[in-house]
């Protein structure tokens, strides 16, 4: 999976832009762009790629992007297989730090803003009671025009610099690397994974795909993820047992073999280290 570098407001013909997007599946590739992007899942979920991150993403997810740092939302399977009943539905804004001008920056009174813009190149989850309100703030920015746009944007940064329900992406800031790099060989694990974590997958053949040997394979994912590879396939098959338990009446040996277990008693025993819960209380609970 490769870097594509765009620069998305000389596409829009805009330093704003404030995009509602419906799709079949976000269908952007890997990227990374200059401007600064605010992005709210409406409705959809997968796996999002930040940096070196690799994280599910459920419709509420809401994410702060500084500029530079690549990324992608790839939906699961099942979007990708022509279900009219399945829809990407997001809330994008992108913008030039510069919109402001330059003396915004040296405002003691926006100093706050300005460290936000500057850890923001880490990527930041927006959780809890700020994710409410800016989600609200949002829905009715897509509806605005002109100076409205700025001055709504302003009030959000505003909101965010003081927040305390924000929590870093990436451990580290990211830092470029070439296309033939290790990142992008994990890419391509993280994508491959993505699509047949149902099927029994060796950590031979994962090497591979990788173009690594096994040995030096799990040095690179424990470094990247700081997990290893067994742990994240089984995070990718536990939360896509939580949505089968969630929006099917499947039964759990089903749903275990649906997501790559052979036994419902390993399944059981996963979901609960994962989950804290069995399978059964899990879909009780959620049903409630």
């Amino acid at each position: 999976m490769k870097i594509e570098k765009t620069k998305i407001t000389s596409f829009q013909n805009s330093s704003l832009s404030v995009i509602s997007r419906e799709e079949s599946f976000f269908q952007a590739p890997f990227h990374s762009h200059p401007e600064l992007e605010l992005v709210y899942v409406k409705e959809s979920y997968g796996k999002r790629i930040v940096g070196n991150s690799v994280e599910p993403f459920v419709a509420g997810d809401m994410v702060f992007l500084g500029s530079d740092i690549p990324h992608v939302w790839l939906n699961d399977e099942i979007y990708y297989q022509n279900n009219d009943a399945l829809k990407a539905k997001a809330i994008v804004v992108y913008f030039n730090k510069e919109i402001f001008g330059p003396t915004f920056y040296e405002l003691k009174e926006t100093q706050k803003i300005n460290s936000f813009f500057n850890q923001a190149v880490r990527g930041v989850v927006i959780s809890g009671e700020t994710n409410q309100l800016i989600a609200k703030k949002l829905e009715k920015l897509v509806h605005k025009k002109d100076f409205e746009v700025m001055a709504g944007l302003f009030k959000i940064l505003a909101i965010l610099s003081e927040s305390s329900d924000t929590t870093f992406i990436n451990n580290e800031y990211y830092n470029p690397i070439n296309e033939h790099s290790k990142k992008d060989r994990l890419s391509d694990v993280f994508e491959y994974l993505n699509k047949n974590y149902r099927d029994e997958i060796s950590l031979i053949k994962i090497a591979e795909i990788a173009h690594l040997t096994p040995t030096s394979f799990c040095r690179m994912f424990k470094l990247k993820t700081k997990k290893s590879f067994v742990e994240y396939l089984n995070e990718i098959r536990v939360s896509n047992a939580c949505k089968l338990l969630i929006e099917t009446d499947m039964g759990i040996s089903e749903i275990a073999y649906e997501c790559g277990y052979k036994t419902a008693s390993n399944f059981n025993q996963l979901f609960k280290k994962f989950t804290e819960t069995t399978p059964t209380e899990y879909r009780r609970k959620a049903n409630l």
